[in-house]
């Protein structure tokens, strides 16, 4: 699945000289947590989100500084500072360091760059222009997708146990001559011997996200620890 399979065409943006007081009611309008900003050529520039409004001087939500802390900031940090607090246009509070994918870009991938940079979005740009945006809604919606989807042709049971003998198998943290399956009308059941919880949990999860398995009934006994072995 790639970006273009779940991203948001219908798309709503600001530009650098939009206030700062109309992407606060454009978000609450459209009931959205952050709007990609854009040049007049439709290339993503920024995008500012409610983490940039937070802190206002006409909310009285700027920030309250102890003189130390002023010092430490220095005189540029202070300026800065003023600025994203006392701005009237996006083009000052907004977020110049995007993080932006293609609409080929796998969906793992995408997710990954909302992990590693903990941001909450990802602008989709094709020859320079926004063309859509991921969010971690359209993740969630994607996963909702897949799990109403079933497998295009059933497998059997022997099929079945054969793929989720495979896939134990190719697992480093299982010994999977400890453990056997069998598999009735798509049910599974798991039985053998595991070392821990977490192992017992890892093998039940992995037989649930085998295409065509419908339940799994986990008979696994974790193996006891041996004072002294």
């Amino acid at each position: 699945m790639k970006a273009s399979d779940i991203m948001t065409t219908t798309l709503v943006t600001v530009t650098p000289d939009t206030s700062v007081a109309d992407v606060a009611a454009i978000l609450l309008e459209n009931r959205i947590s952050g709007v990609p900003v854009v040049d007049p050529a439709g290339r993503p520039v920024g995008i500012v989100s409610e983490g940039d409004l937070v802190r206002r001087a006409e909310a009285g939500t700027g920030h309250e500084r102890s003189w130390w802390l002023k010092l430490l900031m220095g005189r540029e940090g202070l300026a800065a500072e003023f600025v994203k607090e006392h701005a009237r246009r996006v083009a000052d509070v907004m977020t110049r360091e995007l993080v932006t994918a293609t609409p080929d870009t796998p969906v793992a991938e995408i997710a990954s760059l909302l992990e590693r940079h903990r941001i909450k979005r990802v602008p989709i740009v094709k020859d320079g222009r926004l063309v859509g945006i991921v969010s971690r809604a359209n993740l969630l919606h994607a996963l909702a997708t897949l799990r109403r989807q079933t497998p295009a042709n059933p497998v059997t049971d022997a099929e079945l146990r054969t793929a989720i003998t495979a896939r134990l198998e190719s697992e480093p943290w299982l010994s999977p001559n400890l453990v056997n399956v069998t598999v009735t009308d798509g049910v599974v059941d798991a039985w053998g011997v595991v070392d821990s919880l977490a192992e017992k949990q890892a093998l039940r999860v992995a037989i649930e996200e085998t295409p065509g398995v419908q339940a799994v009934n986990d008979n696994l006994v974790i193996r006891p620890v041996v004072a002294g072995v």
